[in-house]
């Protein structure tokens, strides 16, 4: 009976390795950790296989399941979901209704990426729209958010990405106001739970751009949210709040939003905060574990030196990979917040809006003004390469079957390796 236990939890292992190959559900990978060990990807782009154009400007991230890559954007001043097949070639364009448009330079509609169980795409707008598609781009259901909650209240443009749970299609609004966090069914629509999430803080302090977790907690289903300075972990079935965590910010500093989403090292979450592109960089590490309020009790690390403030954090191996918004890059252990080397790409006088990505050992990390570095990072840093794509780029890489994707202001590009 153990050999065959043993058997049934290998093949189910290598089938989500094999999962991790061939798809990339979400804009920071199947673990969301924005990274995948297997595969060999491009150092120099020697092999440009193809590039896309794109209708509009959009900032989100594609996905990839079966060899289709979904991805948001405006057409014709309209919100929709493009479908691309493995050569490029353009599959359908589905239009949801009217887009409003960035206020950021860099921000647009579509910040927040599309997401996928492997039955359906899941999008939203910055208009409200929040809709499920068919992988033929029939829309399954549509609703719009604004239209029922209200418009948000952020300062920059809402870049919150739909996270999938296994009943639910989940949204969250972080910002002065009404807070709150919001359950739809992935077949129909329809609302199943919205629980209240509002916290007082300095002013912009209560503002979030972040994407949540689906975490497990006891041995069920949750969901990690972080913004208006406090991480909180909800029941996916009901929105319960299971814990919380706060007291990121005693000092009461104005005009810290959250941007940066967490990411989950074993059973850490770290958590970036704070201005780092103004020298105000925090980076925190707290133990998924709990109930009620463990502020005084599951901080196990916290550096005030380090962070970054839009691009989330990667973690490889039991580390955690930052690119800071002007290019410093940092290894630490997550376990206890060392650093284990530190170091920088070339300075410049553009920021890093995209996340990084380590893919087969090595760092990618696209700068605004579309250059792409390249680096190996398992031990120590070492620069590689450094490819010029020739336009903006503020989407994430994406490794696929030994191909990058990497979403530019006017292209999809795919890249291979030699």
């Amino acid at each position: 009976m153990r050999q065959l236990v043993a058997f049934v939890l290998l093949v189910a292992i290598a089938m989500e390795i094999a999962e991790a190959q061939a798809n990339w559900p979400r804009w920071r990978g199947p673990q969301d950790n924005g990274s995948t060990e297997s595969g060999t990807y491009p150092v120099k782009w020697e092999k440009v296989l193809w590039k896309a154009p794109l209708p509009g400007r959009g900032c989100s991230t594609p996905v990839v399941w079966d060899q289709r890559i979904y991805l948001t954007a405006p057409v014709n001043g309209l919100d929709a979901v493009l479908a691309f097949d493995w050569s490029g070639k353009p599959l359908w364009q589905t239009t949801l209704g009217p887009e409003q448009g960035g206020k950021h330079r860099n921000g647009s509609g579509s910040n927040a990426s599309p997401v996928t169980d492997g039955k359906g795409v899941f999008v939203y707008f910055k208009s409200g729209s929040l809709a499920a598609l068919e992988f033929d781009g029939q829309v399954r259901w549509q609703t719009n958010l604004v239209e029922r909650f209200g418009r948000d209240t952020l300062f920059w443009d809402h870049g919150t990405s739909p996270v999938l749970t296994e009943k639910y299609v989940v949204m969250v609004r972080m910002h002065h106001g009404e807070s709150w966090v919001a359950a739809f069914d992935k077949a129909t629509g329809e609302m199943r739970w919205k629980v209240a999430r509002n916290y007082e803080t300095p002013i912009e302090g209560d503002h979030a751009y972040t994407t949540p977790l689906v975490v497990q907690h006891r041995g069920k289903e949750a969901l990690l949210v972080w913004g208006a300075q406090h991480v909180t972990v909800h029941d996916t079935a009901d929105g319960k709040l299971l814990w919380s965590c706060g007291d990121f910010n005693p000092e009461a500093t104005e005009y810290l939003p959250a941007v940066a989403s967490p990411v989950i090292a074993g059973d850490v979450a770290v958590v970036p905060y704070g201005r780092a592109d103004r020298g105000q960089a925090r980076l925190h590490g707290i133990r998924l574990a709990g109930r009620g309020d463990v502020t005084a009790t599951h901080r196990i690390w916290k550096r005030e030196e380090v962070g970054t403030f839009v691009p989330t954090p990667a973690t490889y191996k039991g580390r955690v990979y930052i690119v800071s918004d002007r290019g410093g890059v940092e290894c630490l252990d997550a376990a206890t917040g060392k650093t284990i080397w530190s170091d920088a790409f070339p300075k410049a006088s553009s920021s890093y809006y995209s996340s990084p990505l380590i893919a087969g050992g090595k760092l990618y990390a696209a700068r605004e003004d579309g250059v792409v570095f390249v680096a190996r990072v398992e031990e120590k840093f070492e620069l590689l390469a450094e490819n010029t794509m020739g336009e903006r780029v503020i989407a994430s890489p994406v490794p696929v079957s030994n191909r990058l994707l990497i979403r530019g202001e006017q292209h999809l590009f795919c890249v291979a390796a030699e």
